[in-house]
C-alpha cells in the first residue's frame, strides 16, 4: 500500500549529535515532522521512521505487533550510532513507551530522552476485554487528532485495529517492568487535558526511571497530540535546551548544514 501523503519518515543529516523520534499508535511521522524539522535546522542529525503497519491503512496495522515496531525504532537507533557521536531519543505516545524501551535496553549509548504525553498503560474496562474482543471485533473508532488548536489534524487511522491495540497492551507491560532500568536523563511533558493518555502514565513514569535528572513540564495549552497544538513552539525550545546542556558538541559553530530526505 502506498504510504499517505504527509505521513512519510523523514531524515536530515545533520551534525554529530543525533536525534531519533518516535510516533505514536495509528500515527504517522507527520505528527512529529514539525518537531524533527525544528531540530533539523539547527544542525542535529534526524532520524523520523514510518512504523511499520501505519501511514497507510488501518488494516495492515492489524497484522503488525509491538515487536515489529520496536525492530524499527532500534534499527533507526542502530544507523544513528553509526554515523553520530552523541545519539537523544524523543517519543510522543506509544513512541514514548519505545523510547523507554530503547533507554532500558541501550544504556549508555542514549545520551538523554524527551518523552510527550508518554504512554504506561491502557486503562478500563475495554482494555481488559482486549485479549478477547480482538478476536470479535476487527476496529474500534479512532483516538487521532485530540488536539485544542481548531486549525491542526494529524494524519492517523479513523479506525483503532483490536489485534494492534491488544499488542500495544502488552508492550505497556514489557517497558513498565523496564523503567528501573533507565537512567538516562529525562525531559517529560504533558498535557493534564488529555483525552487518550491518563495524566497518572506520566506520573507512573516519574516514579519507576533510576534517572536522576529529571525535569517535568506541564503542557496547559495543548491536548494529546501536543507536538501539533499549542505548546508546539514551548516542546521544541525545551527540547532544544535539553540538547544544548548534555551535548557540548552544539555549541554554535560546531554543527554543519546537511541535507534532508522525507516527502
Amino acid at each position: 500500500m502506498p504510504v499517505l501523503a504527509g505521513a512519510e519518515p523523514y531524515r536530515h543529516e545533520g551534525g554529530e549529535v543525533g536525534v531519533l523520534l518516535c510516533h505514536g499508535f495509528t500515527g504517522s511521522p507527520h505528527s512529529l515532522r514539525p518537531w524533527a524539522e525544528y531540530l533539523a535546522e539547527r544542525g542535529l542529525t534526524v532520524s523520523l521512521p514510518l512504523l511499520p503497519g501505519h501511514g497507510t491503512r488501518w488494516e495492515d496495522m492489524n497484522i503488525t505487533g509491538w515487536q515489529d515496531w520496536y525492530a524499527e525504532v532500534d534499527r533507526a537507533l542502530a544507523e544513528l550510532r553509526e554515523r553520530c557521536s552523541q545519539v537523544f531519543v524523543f517519543g510522543l505516545s506509544m513512541g514514548g513507551a519505545l523510547s523507554l524501551r530503547l533507554a532500558a535496553k541501550h544504556g549508555d549509548a542514549i545520551s538523554g530522552l524527551v518523552l510527550v504525553n508518554p504512554l504506561n498503560k491502557l486503562h478500563g474496562l475495554a482494555a481488559a476485554t482486549l485479549p478477547l474482543a480482538r478476536h470479535l471485533i476487527r476496529s474500534t473508532k479512532g483516538i487521532g487528532s485530540d488536539i485544542a488548536k481548531e486549525d491542526s489534524k494529524e494524519i492517523s487511522y479513523d479506525r483503532v485495529p483490536l489485534n494492534a491495540a491488544d499488542s500495544m497492551r502488552r508492550l505497556c507491560g514489557v517497558v513498565d517492568a523496564e523503567l528501573p532500568q533507565v537512567t538516562q536523563p529525562l525531559l517529560l511533558l504533558h498535557s493534564p487535558q488529555d483525552h487518550v493518555v491518563k495524566p497518572a502514565d506520566a506520573a507512573r513514569i516519574l516514579s519507576r526511571v533510576s534517572s536522576t535528572d529529571v525535569t517535568e513540564i506541564l503542557l496547559e495549552q495543548s491536548y494529546h497530540v501536543a507536538t501539533l497544538d499549542h505548546d508546539a513552539d514551548r516542546i521544541h525550545e525545551e527540547s532544544h535546551a535539553f540538547l544544548t546542556r548534555l551535548a557540548p558538541s552544539l555549541d554554535e559553530g560546531t554543527t554543519k548544514e546537511g541535507t534532508a530526505t522525507g516527502g
